[in-house]
C-alpha cells in the first residue's frame, strides 16, 4: 500500500523539529519558541507593532531566548540582569552590528558611526564625536543657539495663542531640526528670520522625512537573502534614491561652508562640518566629503526624530496629568522664580522636572528594541551558551513595563524615581543604551529636554482641546511616535507676564 505523500511530509517535519529541539538541549542554548520552521525560523511569529509582540512573547516563554529569523540566529532579552550581562563582561563582544539593506546602502557599506563594526574605523569616527563634537566642552559653546531657539520657540507661542489649536508635533520637530542645523551647519530653516531658501529647507524637509519613514521599514530580505536574487526591491530602490538625495544635499552644504570658511574666520563658533572640514586638511583621504555628510547626518537623524519625539509624549502625558503639570510649574517658581526664564544649568536643581522625563523615557522609549549588536565570539548569557553572530536585541520597552521590574508599570507616576541621579538606573532604564554602543549624544538631548520643557512649563499654562485625554497610542517607526500628533491650546502664565514681554 502505498505511503500518502503527506503522511512522509508531516514525518519529515516532525522528525526535524524533535532533532532541532534535542540537538538545542545538549548545546546548552537558550530557551526557544517551539515550533521553529525550516527555512523562516520564526518569523511567523512577528507582528506589529514589533516590541510589543517580542514582550508578549518573552512574558510567556522567559527573559531570555534563541530565535531564529529566517537565517539569523537572535538573541532576545528582556530582563535587566541579562542586559548587564551583555554590556558589561560581554559588551566587546557584541560591539558589532548586523550587516542589514539599510546599513549597507545609507551608512555607506557599514562605515558610519551607527552601522560600523567594531574597530579602528569606529573608534575613530566614536573618537571625533565625543571629543570634537559632542563632548562637555563643544555642547557649552553652542548653549546661546538652544536659548535662541528656545526664546524663538515662545514668541512662536505666544503670537499662536490666541488660535484654538497649536500642532506640537510640528512645532517639536522644528525646533530641535532648527537647534541641530544651527550646530552642524549655521543654517536654520524653520520660523523666525530664515537664512536658507524657502527651496532647500523644503528638500531638507522631505529628505529627514524620508529617512525616518524608510529606517522603521521592515526588509524581510535582511532575513531571507534568498529573497535577493529577484533583482532589487522596491525598498532597495527607495534606498538608493534616498542616499543619493542625502549625498547631493550634504554636499552642497560643505561647498557651502568651505567657499565661505575664509570669510567666517575666527568670527564665530565653528560648526560642526567646520570642524570636520578642519580636520581633513591633515587627513584627506580619511576625511572626505563623504564622510563628512554621512557623519553629520548620522547625528542629525539621531538628535531630532527621538528627542522631538520625547517632548511630544512628555507633553502629552503632562495634559493628561495636570496635577503633576501644576507641580512641574509650581517646583519652577518656587526654584526659579518668576522674574527670569529657566536655564540649562537650572535643571540639575528641578529634581521634580527630571522626574518626568525619566518617566517618559520609561513609558516611552524612543528607541523601544535598542539598535541590534551582534556577537564577534561565542559567549555565555545568564548560564546559557550563545553562539558567535547571533544578533542582539534588547527589548527596553519589555524591561520598562516589567511589573517584575516596576511597580504599577502602566501608571505615570514620575515620584518613582526620587533620588535618582541622572537618566539611568542600572540596567531597569537606559534611553540611551549602554556600553560602548551608546548613544554618545546623550549629554545634548538631556539638555534639549531640559530646557525645552522646562521653558514651556514655566511659560504657559497648557489645555487638551477638550475633556477627552490625549490618545497616547503608539504609531509605526523605528523611533515609535505617537499616532496622532499632539495638538494643544496654552497661553502665556500671568505670573509669568513681565519677563514675556520683553521677549
Amino acid at each position: 500500500m502505498e505511503v500518502p505523500y503527506l503522511y512522509i511530509s508531516l514525518l519529515l517535519l516532525t522528525s526535524y523539529l524533535f532533532t532541532t529541539h534535542f540537538r538545542r538541549k545538549s548545546a546548552n542554548l537558550p530557551p526557544t519558541v517551539f515550533p521553529v520552521l525550516p527555512i523562516i525560523g520564526h518569523l511567523y511569529l512577528l507582528k506589529q507593532p514589533l516590541y510589543r509582540t517580542l514582550a508578549k512573547i518573552s512574558a510567556k516563554y522567559g527573559p531570555v531566548l534563541l530565535l531564529r529569523f529566517g537565517f539569523r540566529r537572535v538573541l532576545l532579552i528582556s530582563s535587566p540582569s541579562a542586559a548587564e550581562e551583555c554590556f558589561t563582561k560581554n559588551d566587546i563582544i557584541f560591539a558589532n552590528r548586523p550587516h542589514m539593506l539599510f546599513g549597507k546602502i545609507v551608512g555607506n557599506n557599514y562605515t558610519t558611526l551607527i552601522w560600523s563594526s567594531y574597530g579602528e574605523n569606529w573608534r575613530n569616527l566614536r573618537r571625533i564625536a565625543s571629543l570634537e563634537i559632542l563632548s562637555t566642552r563643544c555642547l557649552n559653546e553652542f548653549h546661546d543657539i538652544r536659548v535662541d531657539e528656545g526664546r524663538l520657540l515662545i514668541r512662536k507661542l505666544m503670537s499662536n495663542s490666541s488660535h484654538e489649536r497649536v500642532n506640537m508635533k510640528t512645532v517639536f520637530y522644528e525646533l530641535t531640526l532648527n537647534v541641530m542645523m544651527r550646530m552642524i551647519s549655521g543654517k536654520r530653516y524653520f520660523g523666525g528670520d530664515i537664512e536658507a531658501t524657502e527651496e532647500e529647507g523644503a528638500r531638507f524637509r522631505e529628505i529627514m522625512d524620508e529617512t525616518s519613514l524608510l529606517a522603521g521599514a521592515a526588509n524581510i530580505a535582511d532575513y531571507l537573502p534568498i529573497l535577493s536574487w529577484f533583482g532589487k526591491r522596491g525598498l532597495e530602490k527607495k534606498l538608493i534614491v534616498l542616499q543619493e538625495k542625502r549625498d547631493r544635499f550634504f554636499q552642497g552644504l560643505i561647498e557651502q561652508l568651505r567657499s565661505s570658511k575664509g570669510e567666517t574666520k575666527n568670527t564665530k563658533k565653528k560648526t560642526m562640518i567646520e570642524v570636520l572640514l578642519s580636520l581633513q586638511e591633515s587627513d584627506p583621504e580619511y576625511y572626505t566629503d563623504q564622510m563628512i555628510g554621512s557623519f553629520v547626518l548620522v547625528l542629525l537623524v539621531a538628535g531630532t526624530e527621538t528627542s522631538s519625539g520625547t517632548m511630544e509624549w512628555c507633553l502629552s502625558l503632562l495634559l493628561n496629568h495636570p496635577q503633576i503639570l501644576r507641580k512641574a510649574q509650581n517646583e519652577i517658581d518656587r526654584k526659579i522664580g518668576k522674574d527670569r526664564l529657566i536655564d540649562e544649568s537650572d535643571v540639575v536643581d528641578l529634581p521634580y522636572l527630571r522626574w518626568i522625563i525619566n518617566e517618559t523615557f520609561r513609558l516611552y522609549p524612543t528607541v523601544p528594541l535598542l539598535l541590534p549588536h551582534e556577537s564577534s565570539q561565542d559567549c555565555i548569557i545568564e548560564g546559557y551558551n550563545v553562539p558567535r553572530e547571533t544578533m542582539l536585541l534588547v527589548n527596553q520597552w519589555a524591561i520598562h513595563h516589567d511589573p517584575n521590574v516596576w511597580i504599577e508599570p502602566k501608571r505615570f507616576n514620575p515620584e518613582r524615581f526620587e533620588g535618582l541621579e541622572g537618566t539611568r538606573d542600572g540596567f531597569k532604564l537606559m534611553p540611551f543604551g549602554s556600553g560602548r554602543r551608546g548613544c554618545p549624544g546623550e549629554g545634548l538631548a538631556v539638555r534639549m529636554l531640559g530646557l525645552t520643557l522646562g521653558l514651556l512649563i514655566q511659560c504657559f499654562d497648557w489645555e487638551r482641546l477638550s475633556d477627552k485625554t490625549n490618545n497616547m497610542t503608539e504609531g509605526p517607526g523605528a523611533t515609535m511616535p505617537k499616532a496622532e500628533a499632539l495638538v494643544a491650546k496654552c497661553k502665556p502664565r500671568l505670573e509669568m507676564q513681565e519677563v514675556l514681554s520683553q521677549l
